[in-house]
């Protein structure tokens, strides 16, 4: 019979897309109790997702011995504590991006995991689309050759209702704009697929809502395997889209436009010779999809939980993300490339919040 891991969600705004994901692997989690400080909009939720219990009191979750997963869908600002509370008490944690609000938390946490034997998993789902797994396929199967370019595009609009919720653009909340709430999952498979990145330069700026942080960004990105990436961000898209398109020696592969599942298939590889190509389609005729999504990334991390081996998406691969971020956050105040990787002795390893708002976010 298998080990059902029950689950306890914090938040009741995107935690709905990781019920529907709980859902779908009902073999191997249940959520008894959901918690939120909205009730007018949580208890709706527990209705439609079956869950018992509903309470506002996040103390009553850590205090309980029959939870084995504390799942953090909450606004970016709490999510360190969260964490922290949440391992300390001896419960796995599954956190929503973005992780944390700087380089200095994560490595934090990081010593706080190498003194318990629970997990942090953080939310990267979009890597588990078909299209986005065939190419890593082809990948191990040696087909690709040498990375030479990569193009990223993360173009969606959110206007001024967007922002009507009070946590939303600000940077003592939000702790960043488009660059690290919407195009971090993007960005996240350029380092799924590349691996680190080695500089960075970046242009942002504000010019679509009246807001604090970033809704557009260009950045050129000079990856530790030599190859070279161009990543472009806007809230300002009135036709929304996600493109990721992927130059190698090889072949070039791109992925469809939809833009919140732009890892799905179909994605197109071009070969450069018909031989070439024929190997592409042998390599791929036995791929058998898999659920994507976070019902995908919660099966691994069931697993992984269950046989005590490495997660899915790991702490470093946040770090990664948000290197990138505090990275591009520093080239474009001091208007010159910012090597990678973030030391401690770097001056946003601690907050990449601009000056005056680094007071307000630690009393938010």
């Amino acid at each position: 019979m298998t080990q059902k891991l029950r689950v306890a969600v914090i938040g009741a705004g995107i935690a709905q897309r990781h019920l529907t994901g709980y859902g779908w692997n009902k073999d191997l989690f249940e959520v008894p109790v959901l918690c939120s400080l909205d009730a007018e909009r949580a208890k709706p939720v527990c209705e439609e997702f079956g869950i018992a219990e509903y309470t506002q009191d996040a103390d009553l979750l850590f205090a309980r011995d029959d939870i084995d997963v504390i799942d953090i869908c909450t606004p970016p600002y709490n999510h360190f504590e969260l964490t922290r509370r949440s391992i300390e008490a001896g419960k796995h944690v599954i956190c929503e991006k973005p992780l944390f609000g700087s380089l200095a938390e994560v490595d934090l946490m990081a010593e706080i995991l190498a003194k318990s034997d629970h997990k942090l998993m953080p939310i990267f789902q979009y890597r588990y689309g078909a299209g986005l797994q065939k190419l890593k396929r082809l990948m191990a199967e040696g087909l690709t050759g040498k990375p030479f370019m990569t193009t990223i595009e993360t173009h969606w609009w959110r206007g001024a209702d967007y922002y009507e919720v009070p946590w939303r653009g600000k940077w003592a909340t939000e702790l960043g704009g488009g660059l690290l709430g919407h195009a971090i999952h993007a960005h996240d498979m350029l380092n799924y697929v590349h691996g680190e990145c080695a500089e960075v330069f970046a242009y942002g700026a504000t010019l679509l809502n009246k807001i604090e942080v970033e809704d557009t960004m260009a950045l050129a990105v000079r990856m530790k395997n030599g190859s070279l990436a161009a990543l472009s961000m806007t809230l300002g898209s009135r036709k929304e889209i996600s493109r990721l398109r992927f130059c190698f020696e090889n072949l070039v592969a791109e992925s469809i436009t939809e833009p919140y599942t732009m890892a799905r298939d179909p994605w197109t590889f071009t070969a450069g010779t018909s031989e070439h190509q024929e190997q592409i389609e042998r390599a791929l005729a036995d791929f058998v999809p898999t659920e994507d999504s976070y019902t995908r990334q919660f099966e691994l991390f069931h697993q992984a939980i269950v046989n005590d081996t490495e997660l899915p998406v790991t702490l470093q691969d946040a770090r990664n993300s948000l290197e990138l971020v505090t990275a591009a956050y520093h080239s474009e105040r001091t208007g010159r490339p910012t090597p990678l990787p973030i030391s401690r002795e770097h001056p946003l390893y601690r907050s990449w919040l601009p000056e005056p708002e680094v007071a307000a976010a630690k009393s938010a």
